[in-house]
């Protein structure tokens, strides 16, 4: 279930991205977090404890939004314009083996 639920901005243009893989939509004015939020019930894991990290400042001061894209560049999720074709990953791959 995820964590937000829109209620403003119903009517601005569509953007759409991949979360891990998984075709979304967002919105035009969506930062990554609030994309990402309105699909997940959390951000990310935290790679230190397992712990659900879903943003804490809210303005790119702290450490805890980070989430990677698919070229392996690293954005701060609160900060960061959602825009089209972004493909977002948020769950670390897990080795087999």
């Amino acid at each position: 279930m995820p964590l937000l639920h829109r209620l403003v901005r119903t009517d601005s243009p569509v953007i759409f991205f991949t979360l891990n893989g998984v075709p979304c939509e967002g919105r035009d004015g969506d930062t990554v977090l609030t994309a990402v939020l309105c699909h997940a019930e959390r951000l990310r894991e935290s790679e230190f404890s397992g712990s659900a990290r879903a943003g804490f400042c809210q303005m790119g001061a702290c450490q805890d939004c980070w989430v990677q894209l698919d070229t392996g560049e690293r954005v701060r999720a609160c900060t960061t314009p959602l825009s089209e074709g972004m493909h977002i990953v948020t769950q670390r791959r897990r080795s087999h083996g």
